[in-house]
């Protein structure tokens, strides 16, 4: 009795424990947001920042109104939901395929959006609706596609995280050649645009895309909680997870689709970003273990955390020409990939 006392008074404690870690990494965020929003070419003080987010965008000083509320509270904000999208989607995608070099990146779904968006870029003009409408819907629907693809690929030949991976490479490689043949026929001036929304940016990032992406996120959000415990039991492996009656199968199927959406959404407004999905999951892992109840929250926040970091560090190191995020995260991200892989080849 005094033993089963002790069990559960160490899982309280452990339970405590992550939900510390989880308050710490928000607490971690809302410091970056706020560094974020200092930082910029009009290199507005702290002061004059907390002064005008205590004022709200009906504030008397119109100038510090229209840099803070229009052009950069936007972003920030884009910044933290893009990251905390691609950072819950990695951890499903690594959970589901029992792979931890799993992300949104390597079943080609960002390499989808791109190609989508390039398409709109190219001939954008012969179309009926206007760009910055055009360009993430064709990059929302690109994903939507590959996703398909990848399922309908890997349901042919059974619906192991063995073939999910090999259709993903393959999707990945067929949009990453579609990209390449348009940028091939594109003028100069539309090929600069292509590159630059393949870099992966928040500069365009509006009001509009913010609550459209909040949408996407909160939509999506009760699905992905109904699954935190079947994901948990799938971390357990697939015979485990089925003997606890779990059909393996068609959760890999839901999330897919979780995923799909939530990189579709990610992706449509800021272009591609690669390894935030990557790294947040290991992480989150590491500082909360493989709870999903506290792993999602945990991974999100640090996707969140890495996005943030990387849109201070662009507008730090070069603030007249703001470096795009995915630029900062693809040079940030491979050393911390070698730094995990170092880790797990010690333990």
């Amino acid at each position: 009795m005094s033993d089963l006392a002790s069990d559960q008074s160490a899982a309280k404690r452990f339970g405590f424990g992550q939900a510390g870690a989880v308050s710490a990494a928000l607490a971690l965020l809302i410091c970056l947001m706020v560094a974020d929003l200092v930082t910029g070419p009009a290199g507005l003080p702290l002061d004059d920042v907390l002064r005008g987010l205590m004022d709200g965008p009906a504030a008397e000083d119109r100038r510090l109104a229209v840099i803070l509320w229009h052009l950069r509270m936007p972003q920030t904000i884009m910044a933290a939901l893009v990251g905390c999208t691609l950072g819950i989607a990695g951890l499903m995608m690594q959970t589901i395929l029992n792979n931890p070099l799993a992300s949104p990146y390597t079943l080609g779904f960002s390499a989808a959006a791109g190609f989508g968006a390039a398409l709109v870029i190219l001939f954008g003009s012969a179309l009926p609706v206007a760009m910055w409408i055009g360009v993430p819907l064709a990059a929302f629907a690109a994903t939507l596609t590959a996703a398909a693809l990848v399922y309908l690929v890997a349901r042919y030949r059974g619906a192991s995280p063995e073939m999910l991976v090999l259709a993903g490479i393959a999707v990945l490689f067929l949009f990453q050649s579609l990209q390449s043949l348009l940028q091939f026929m594109a003028a100069p001036e539309v090929l600069q645009q292509i590159v630059f929304w393949l870099f992966g940016s928040l500069l365009k990032a509006s009001w509009t895309s913010v609550k459209v992406m909040s949408v996407i996120l909160v939509v999506t959000l009760p699905f992905i909680l109904r699954e935190v415990w079947n994901l948990t039991a799938l971390r357990l492996g697939d015979g485990n997870a089925a003997s606890l009656g779990l059909n393996v199968e068609a959760l890999r199927r839901r999330v897919l689709i979780l995923v799909a959406l939530l990189t579709a959404g990610a992706v449509s407004f800021t272009g591609t970003i690669g390894f935030v999905g990557l790294i947040a999951p290991h992480v989150g892992r590491a500082l909360v273990g493989e709870d999903h109840r506290f792993g999602l929250p945990m991974a999100g926040i640090m996707g969140a955390v890495v996005l943030v970091a990387a849109s201070v560090i662009g507008k730090a190191i070069s603030p007249g020409a703001v470096i795009p995020v995915g630029i900062i995260t693809a040079i940030a991200g491979i050393p911390m990939l070698l730094a995990i892989i170092l880790l797990k080849g010690k333990r």
